[in-house]
């Protein structure tokens, strides 16, 4: 269970991604900023702190007259990890902020609004701030984790809830598996009473008036996830006030791309221009990118392949800078526009390829390889493993290349060389 709960939670919306895996066209998932998903809680039932948000600096005060909290929450709404480490073009540190001064408020949307935000998680340039949320700061007493998700090993939605919240979940999974409990979900019946009230329990809410809140919240909860079609409802943390509330604090949600015909009115607040710029690039050329930490840049086909790949390079004392998926159907123009992101990232120092051929011809890889190669003038190692359909011919196409490419046999090998690579 801490294997599936860990690895589900790692990269779920793309392993739910079914394009990746068969050859059809594939989509990014529609990803919303966080102010969007607490006005879908919000609309739906579930408690959320208040807030407001600033496009324009001349609204902040009008903003701040609508909350009446003795301390302010101040977030750039960006599609970015890490923003209250990041720090902006302009200088200012820091994508969010907690203050009990209504004058300091305005001095740090002023420094936020219409500059760019740069974290671990974006690019050089950073990601342009348009809209910062003020909110109102929550007195917490105590911090839970719930996450409603669709999961293929249960062929369902499943239930997943620890009264560890706020921190990695990944974290707790590992070192106090007990303190996870899943349970899979009827899709008719979703979250009733009697799981509304175990859960409960297990997340520590056994006061009956705080139970009956945290019930609430759970079918709630459950609604809005059917409502909108989602994949994801994650909520960390959903926490309990000291004036005895019950809230969830923040959310990420992953949606159907399949639903887009019925959710038609959420996938028209999708906004390129709050994405990282490489996402944007990767999906108009139909990849599937997700920027990571690590300096081993990764160009796979297939989710499964793409998690394998990255776990054995971390086996092997690497670091993964990417998740970027070609898929089933990839075309040589699709491989080169692939290694133009990879190579357009700083913290890359090696690229590395694992392509195993079933519908995807490995010429075809091989030619996108070696034009890349070239075009780009790669500045750093490449090791490129194939194998499947095919595989005879592109080893030789990039043999006869001439083209300082490092081959592998297997993916151990290609992994093993692309971390060595690294250290020298």
């Amino acid at each position: 269970m801490l294997r599936s709960v860990s690895r589900k939670l790692y990269s779920s919306q793309l392993l739910l991604n079914k394009s990746s895996t068969c050859g059809a066209k594939q989509t990014r998932n529609l990803s919303l900023l966080e102010y969007q998903s607490k006005d879908l809680l919000r609309n739906c039932g579930v408690s959320v702190q208040n807030f407001a948000i600033v496009d324009d600096l001349s609204k902040t005060n009008s903003a701040l007259d609508k909350l009446h909290a003795d301390e302010y929450v101040i977030k750039a709404q960006v599609l970015a990890g890490g923003r209250g480490k990041g720090w902006f073009n302009n200088g200012f540190k820091g994508g969010v902020h907690v203050t009990k001064d209504r004058k300091a408020v305005i001095d740090i949307v002023k420094n936020m609004l219409g500059h760019r935000l740069i974290t671990k998680q974006t690019t050089k340039d950073g990601i342009l701030v348009q809209k910062v949320m003020i909110a109102d700061s929550v007195n917490i007493a105590r911090e839970t984790y719930v996450c409603i998700l669709l999961d293929r090993q249960h062929n369902g939605p499943v239930l997943i809830a620890s009264p560890e919240g706020g921190m990695d979940i990944e974290t707790v999974a590992e070192q106090t598996p007990e303190l996870i409990k899943t349970i899979p979900l009827d899709i008719y019946e979703g979250i009733d009473d009697n799981i509304a009230k175990d859960i409960s329990i297990f997340l520590g809410f056994t006061d009956p008036t705080m139970q009956q809140k945290a019930m609430q919240e759970l079918k709630n909860l459950w609604k809005l996830f059917v409502d909108i079609d989602a994949l994801q409802l994650e909520i960390n943390p959903l926490v309990e006030t000291t004036d005895k509330q019950v809230i969830a604090v923040d959310a990420k949600i992953a949606f159907d791309d399949n639903a887009r015909f019925r959710q038609e009115h959420l996938f028209a607040l999708d906004n390129d221009d709050t994405k990282d710029p490489r996402e944007v690039a990767a999906s108009r050329f139909n990849l599937n990118y997700i920027a990571m930490d690590g300096n081993i840049g990764c160009l796979v086909n297939g989710a499964g392949l793409a998690m394998a790949t990255m776990d054995i390079i971390k086996l092997h004392g690497g670091s993964p800078a990417n998740f970027l998926d070609v898929g089933g159907s990839v075309k040589e123009d699709q491989v080169f526009q692939a290694f133009k992101i990879l190579s357009e990232d700083p913290k890359v120092k090696v690229i590395l390829v694992n392509v195993f051929g079933g519908i995807v011809n490995c010429a075809t890889i091989a030619k996108g390889i070696i034009a890349a190669s070239r075009n780009l003038q790669l500045k750093v190692p490449l090791v490129v493993r194939l194998e499947g359909t095919n595989v005879t011919e592109a080893k030789k196409l990039i043999a006869e290349s001439d083209m300082s490419i490092l081959t592998a046999n297997d993916l151990d090998e290609a992994a093993k060389k692309a971390v060595v690579s690294v250290k020298t």
